[in-house]
């Protein structure tokens, strides 16, 4: 049964399950790097490899798990797939999670630094 504490209602174990989940994929630095470049638009796999200096099959392998989790979604554009993040509450938590820490990381032009993040 779940616990009322200070009015908020403990989640059920599926959603703590879950959500253990997708911040189990977001601890790997590599896919918070994907994530975050999709949270800024979409973009096909050899681009994505580009900005996150990632060789090209291990961003795919970590595209395909983020697509199998459903946090990442693709569409064809001729011969090539581009992903996105259909999520906008995926979007939310990673660009509030790295502009925090980059924030942390140098206190001086941190609100510039999160109004550029769409924080």
């Amino acid at each position: 049964m779940a616990k009322i504490v200070g009015g908020f209602q403990d989640p059920s174990a599926e959603v703590l399950a879950e959500a253990a989940a997708v911040f189990g994929l977001l601890a790997s630095s590599a896919r918070l790097h994907i994530m975050w470049a999709l949270s800024q638009g979409e973009s096909d796999v050899t681009h994505l490899a580009d900005r996150v200096g990632g060789a090209l099959p291990a961003v795919s392998q970590h595209l395909a798990k983020l697509k199998l989790a459903g946090l990442v979604r693709a569409r064809r554009e001729g011969r090539r797939q581009i992903y996105y993040v259909d999520d906008p509450d995926i979007v939310t938590v990673v660009r509030v999670m790295v502009g925090q820490l980059t924030a942390r990381e140098n206190p001086s032009g941190a609100s510039d630094r999160l109004r550029e993040a769409g924080v």
